[in-house]
Formats: structure tokens, sequence, C-alpha cells
């Protein structure tokens, strides 16, 4: 994986968690691409996919995706405790922990990536619009949020790295 130390449980662990969620990590590069590639010449997806390993190779990133992934599952087996129980399930739009478990993401990257992140967020674009589909019976309140962020770091730390290269 790269941008990760070979044999990192938890990042193996957290990518394999998003997996099971149904998230590809290139899925997110493409919302990563994107955010930037009007920004940047020549940006390939290769770079949009290693942005987003570093971002996920975080330890707080980590901690963030499988607190909410884990959340998400609890309730669509219907395991969390009344009121949350149905604010969770239905994704209230008033319930703002979802958002801010994202924003735990952002914080690593500066104030870019929480611009970045409200416009995804707001558009939908890619993945986020399947994850938003409530229809299926599946529980995405916090994952979509987390993806949006993991996407919207992933973009900031692009710009950062070819800001300073322009330097």
């Amino acid at each position: 994986m790269t941008g990760a130390k070979p044999g990192d449980a938890l990042l193996e662990a957290t990518v394999q968690r998003l997996f099971e969620r149904g998230v590809q990590i290139e899925e997110i590069a493409a919302l990563t691409h994107f955010l930037q590639s009007d920004y940047i010449d020549n940006l390939t997806k290769e770079e949009c996919v290693e942005s987003v390993y570093h971002v996920l190779a975080k330890r707080e990133v980590q901690h963030a995706v499988l607190t909410g992934i884990e959340l998400d599952v609890l309730a669509e087996q219907g395991k969390l405790s009344h009121p949350l129980q149905g604010i969770i399930e239905r994704d209230e739009s008033l319930y703002g922990v979802d958002e801010i478990l994202a924003l735990s993401i952002l914080n690593v990257y500066g104030t870019i990536s929480y611009t970045n992140y409200g416009y995804i967020d707001k558009v939908k674009h890619g993945i986020l619009q399947r994850l938003n589909d409530k229809s299926s019976g599946e529980v995405h309140a916090f994952l979509d949020d987390l993806v949006a962020a993991i996407a919207a770091a992933a973009s900031s730390r692009i710009a950062h790295r070819r800001g300073e290269k322009e330097r």
C-alpha cells in the first residue's frame, strides 16, 4: 500500500472495512481527481490513489473511519439504543455527529480541505451518490461523510504538495 508502513495492521483493517462496506480506494481517488483536476494539469489517478493512502495512513483518520463504519453497521443491524438508532438509521439532517467525525479528518490537511469537503458533500459526485441512496436498506450515515472527507483531505494534500513544488 502506497504511503503506509508495510504490515500496518490498522491501515489494512481500515482499508478492509471500507472494502466490506462497498468502498474501493480507487473510488475515493476518483473523487480526489474530480476535486483537483481543474486546478492541476496532468493530475493522474495514480497520484490521487497515493494521496488517499497517505491520508488513510494517519492514525486519527483510521480511528474516525473505523468508528463511523462501526456505528453505521450497528444501526443497520438495529443494535443501537433509542433514539440514536432511528436518528442514525434515517441519517437525520440535524444530526451533525457524522460531520464532526469527518471534520477530524479535514483538520489534518488545513482549511482548503473544508472547502473541498463542503463542495463534494453538496454535489454527491461518484460513490457519494450511491452511499447517500437510502433505498438499499444499508446505513451510511457516517460512511458518506468519511469518504468525502478522505477525498477532500487527499485533494488538499495534492494541492499543498503541488504548491510547494511551484515555489
